[in-house]
């Protein structure tokens, strides 16, 4: 029986280390084939040397442990030994240092989750004289004694934030804080504390494809980046959720999640003909216990957070996974699923328009992301510049003196879209320029004569505006068709295109349905302004500026360590701006008088000052009471933000959307909300300001 026994622990065993070793002769073959790549087809294509293989180690090993508990210095000095030999185990389709990097990652993280069960049996000590220092935050412990002692110290200091978050809340002030009441505390966020590390861990090591695809895609994904920011690895979940967020169809299981008030997270919706909604063992108001990808251990969410369970779902479209829920009467049940692509109608509600009503009536139109059904053009579904044009169409039958439209926080996406969008202002004519490896420009042209709308126009951006967003706003601002509102946008002005990891496919035939392990999304073209500037690195100025709370933490394409340098070419021959719309200058002196007298701006200018000094590396002590002082001291500096309580206009839906709200609760609710916001938003309140000072 012994002998049977050992046989089949022996065979488990080969069969794991058998898998193990085909998923890194894949990763091997597919950071060579990604190489290969990049130098036939990158914009800027690099060479594959010691200067590839010093940024991966550091970039993996960033990665992997951002906090510096699981890596010892010991390890350190181990995988140190492959820091510059990446490039030579890439060329060679090798895998050295990814199967040594596995074998210390898998036993650090089974290590440091045994620790963290025996650092919470016990009560956290705070009285003592202790702190976290900036050192020991930024250093790999000596060894696996330093090791513990840190992660001691950085739970207990998550602790220690969650007791100060609530003992200095408004409501909580008049709370007498007795050793007693905070020692009852102490023990709800030491398991709370204690769950979320441990979860954290889990979704490594139970990751659906196990911890060696895991680095593989890690590996992969740092190699793209080396080239440039946006140049990225997709697997093929990766590359399926990236089409899901330009097109109108993804990969889901079907079901919506929310937080109830005591921050347990439940389905709050079923999409119908989803494989939730078919399984028929889903309802809403069950909440998630529990979820264990095919062949892998359960991770608990029983009191993770909305977006912890949301990364976790996220981490696979193709494996099975059980779901543990619990039922209304109390009890459990297991369901499992796997996704599947669903028609999804949300897109329907992305682009949101409303009339801005007080001394003119003027139409307000938010695009917070691009989108396009872009590989199913035949089926008759529209992209966001579409869509912007029917809104646009419908405030106009409300008639419009302005129009206000708000692209702040809009990463980008599709050029082609850009270009629609941007024709839907201007006449046919040139509105950009790319260039690629080719010596020669090609202008971006919008081919349709006429405009959508020619009246007063202001464009919002913001420091998150970037991509497409910022070739609108360049269009717009270089034929002074809009006036551009706001602050320094994101500064990206490079395309890109996801390409099959196959090293011979042609460029010039259609390559969209062809069927590889991995794909490529590769930057492979600048964009350039009609004026032949670029908003690579320096961004959009906005004609009128407004103060950004990105300020506090900006980061930009110009802080990215490997971002394209910005370069100029000639202005499109054919490009000839219009006259100017309205006197920026003086729009400008109008804004700064009214961000003068704004106790919100006033406000945000200390935000930002205390913000960086908060950001600013130092050490924390661990000590109750000198915590708590420091806490208290913050919470005196940090402003009240109050909205600007003057209402200078009201929100009201155009005739299109009161007929669609008529009944539908859940709608009605949603524009409500939307309404409240864009009345209290100072940034739209002086936008509208101006467009009272147009013509």
């Amino acid at each position: 029986m012994m002998k049977k026994l050992l046989i089949v622990l022996l065979t488990i065993c080969l069969s794991k280390l058998l898998n193990a070793q085909a998923s890194f002769d894949k990763t091997a073959t597919e950071a060579f084939v990604l190489t290969r790549m990049a130098e036939k087809f990158h914009l800027q294509p690099k060479l594959l040397n010691d200067d590839l293989s010093v940024a991966v180690f550091d970039g993996l090993l960033q990665s992997l442990d951002e906090q510096k508990i699981f890596f010892t210095a010991e390890d350190i000095a181990k995988l140190r030994l492959h820091r510059f030999h990446i490039d030579d185990q890439i060329k060679n389709r090798q895998a050295t240092f990814l199967q040594t990097l596995s074998g210390i990652y898998k036993l650090r993280l089974e290590q440091v989750d045994t620790m963290i069960n025996s650092i919470c049996k016990s009560p956290f000590e705070f009285n003592t004289k202790e702190s976290f220092t900036v050192f020991e935050d930024s250093a790999y412990p000596v060894n696996v004694l330093s090791q513990r002692n840190k992660l001691r110290k950085l739970l207990k200091l998550s602790v220690m934030e969650s007791l100060l978050g609530v003992v200095t809340d408004s409501s909580s002030s008049a709370t007498t804080l007795t050793k007693k009441y905070i020692d009852s505390l102490e023990v709800i966020y030491r398991k709370k504390v204690m769950a979320s590390f441990k979860r954290s861990i889990a979704k490594e090591l139970h990751s659906p494809g196990g911890v060696e695809q895991l680095l593989g895609e890690k590996y992969c994904e740092l190699i793209a980046s080396y080239y440039d920011p946006h140049t990225n690895y997709f697997s093929v979940t990766g590359k399926e959720n990236f089409d899901s967020e330009l097109g109108q169809k993804s990969m889901m299981f079907g079901f919506g999640l929310d937080e109830d008030e005591g921050g347990s997270v439940y389905i709050s919706k079923l999409q119908p003909g989803s494989p939730a909604y078919q399984s028929g063992q889903l309802n809403e108001g069950d909440k998630i216990i529990s979820v264990q990808w095919q062949g892998k251990a359960a991770i608990d969410v029983s009191d993770a957070s909305l977006q912890d369970i949301a990364e976790i779902l996220d981490a696979s479209n193709h494996e099975k996974v059980i779901i543990n829920v619990k039922k209304a009467d109390g009890s459990n049940r297991k369901i499992e699923l796997a996704k599947a692509i669903v028609d999804d109608d949300s897109d329907a509600d992305k682009v949101k328009s409303f009339l801005l009503k007080g001394k003119k009536t003027v139409g307000y139109i938010s695009l917070p992301a691009f989108y396009e059904d872009w590989e199913n053009e035949d089926n008759n579904v529209n992209g966001c510049a579409n869509d912007v044009a029917r809104e646009i169409i419908k405030l106009k039958k409300q008639g419009i003196e302005a129009l206000i439209f708000d692209v702040r926080y809009n990463g980008g996406g599709s050029i082609q879209e850009a270009i629609e969008l941007a024709g839907i202002f201007i006449d046919a004519g040139p509105v950009g320029q790319i260039k690629d490896k080719g010596e020669k420009a090609i202008t971006l042209k919008d081919v349709n004569r006429g405009t959508i709308y020619d009246g007063p126009l202001l464009l919002m951006v913001n420091g998150y505006s970037a991509s497409a967003s910022e070739l609108v706003a360049a269009t717009l601002q270089d034929y002074n068709r809009a006036v551009i509102v706001g602050s320094t946008t994101y500064g990206k002005a490079t395309a890109q295109a996801v390409l099959p990891m196959d090293t011979t496919i042609n460029l010039l035939k259609d390559f969209t349905n062809r069927k590889t392990s991995a794909y490529v999304k590769m930057t492979m073209s600048k964009l350039y302004r009609v004026n032949g500037a670029t908003a690579q690195f320096t961004g959009v100025k906005p004609d009128v500026m407004l103060p950004d709370i990105a300020e506090a933490d900006p980061r930009r394409e110009a802080d990215e360590p490997f971002a394209i340098p910005a370069t100029g070419i000639e202005a499109n021959k054919y490009y000839k701006p219009l006259a100017p719309i309205a006197s920026t200058k003086l729009l400008q002196e109008y804004a700064r008088s009214v961000i003068d007298t704004s106790s919100f701006f006033k406000s945000l200018d200390q935000y930002i000052r205390l913000r960086k000094a908060e950001l600013a590396k130092k050490d924390f002590s661990l000590n109750w009471k000198e915590a708590l002082d420091m806490k208290k001291k913050f919470i005196q500096q940090m402003p009240s933000f109050s909205m600007n309580k003057r209402k200078v206009f009201t929100v009201a839906n155009h005739n299109y959307d009161e007929d669609r709200l008529k009944g539908n609760e859940n709608l009605q609710e949603l524009h409500d909300t939307w309404k409240l916001f864009l009345e209290s938003d100072p940034y739209l309140q002086i936008t509208y300001e101006l467009a009272l000072q147009m013509k």
